[in-house]
């Protein structure tokens, strides 16, 4: 069976709220990676705050780190004692070049789709 495709976040969004071992997809530039503990962060503005994002790269290594460059995600939210939800990366690529707020208009209409289609399945159902 293949795992789920992933629901995207925004960066700003993953927080203890995101339910352990759910797929998702984020974004941000790769700030630092260390090799030697499989650890990556990515970081994102949003408005005037920035936010951060570890991932945990043992199932993409070895890859080639651009440090400063913008990487997109898949992979499944893990939390960890003591520290925020990490991404367990089952892919990690680099989108450098990647237009940001065309993708996050993208990723608003895909919501504003699946909710509206969940409307009608609910509505049918109610009929």
């Amino acid at each position: 069976m293949l795992p789920s495709a992933g629901v995207y976040y925004f960066p700003w969004e993953i927080n203890s709220s995101v339910p352990e071992g759910k797929a998702l997809r984020t974004f941000g530039r790769l700030c630092c990676y260390d090799l030697a503990r499989s650890e990556a962060v990515l970081i994102a503005q949003h408005s005037s705050a920035q936010y951060q994002v570890c991932v945990d790269t043992k199932f993409v290594e070895p890859f080639q780190a651009q440090l400063g460059s913008r990487y997109m995600v898949l992979g499944e939210a893990e939390h960890r004692e003591g520290e925020g939800p990490v991404v367990k990366a089952r892919i990690l690529t680099c989108v450098e070049g990647m237009n940001v707020p065309l993708l996050e208009q993208a990723i608003q209409e895909q919501r504003k789709y699946f909710s509206e289609r969940q409307e009608k399945k609910l509505g049918k159902s109610t009929s």
